[in-house]
């Protein structure tokens, strides 16, 4: 692959619609997800605290092995299960999660109702266009039938004429003799 082609390739790439709304719902996304982040760390987290002996989901954890400290520096930090934290990761994915499943299903539901109405033009202009095609055949058939009636009606005088010449030269042939 050339060198000029692939900065074109990648041009092409970043400037594509869609790339461009992928991006855009990542910013807004990671946004979302602060303020998810925010509802459970200042909200919920201190509504269930008031239910909890320690104040806060937070501090809710299992200590394997408590921090050595001397004076004011910490020798050996605390090793725990913080499984506050983790609820509150669980917690956030929940909410994060249903709220995308409602703008998606709200999205599809529009989709569906867009491709229902299209669907439903599209069949509008296919019975539109049958009957169309049905009218031009009964006009052709019905054209089809004149012009089949004038060659017989042209059939017919050209065999009465025929006719007519045929006594016509028997007269003369008659009257010569």
């Amino acid at each position: 692959m050339a060198k000029g082609t692939f900065f074109k390739d990648f041009k092409d790439f970043i400037t594509r619609g869609n790339i461009i709304d992928m991006a855009v719902g990542v910013v807004i996304g990671g946004s979302f997800g602060k303020i998810v982040t925010g509802l459970v760390n200042y909200i919920l987290n201190p509504f269930i605290g008031i239910f909890m002996k320690s104040g806060s989901l937070d501090s809710f954890k299992t200590v394997i092995h408590e921090a050595v400290i001397e004076g004011e520096t910490v020798v050996t930090p605390e090793v725990a299960i913080l499984w506050g934290t983790w609820i509150q990761t669980i917690v956030d994915f929940l909410i994060t999660a249903f709220c995308i499943f409602l703008v998606l299903r709200v999205i599809l539901k529009a989709k569906n109702l867009m491709d229902r109405k299209k669907l439903a033009e599209a069949e509008a202009k296919a019975a539109e266009e049958r009957a169309k095609a049905e009218a031009e055949a009964e006009k052709a058939r019905i054209k089809a039938e004149a012009d089949a009636a004038e060659r017989a009606e042209l059939k017919a005088s050209v065999h009465n004429q025929e006719t007519l010449l045929s006594e016509i030269r028997d007269l003369l042939v008659q009257q010569k003799k």
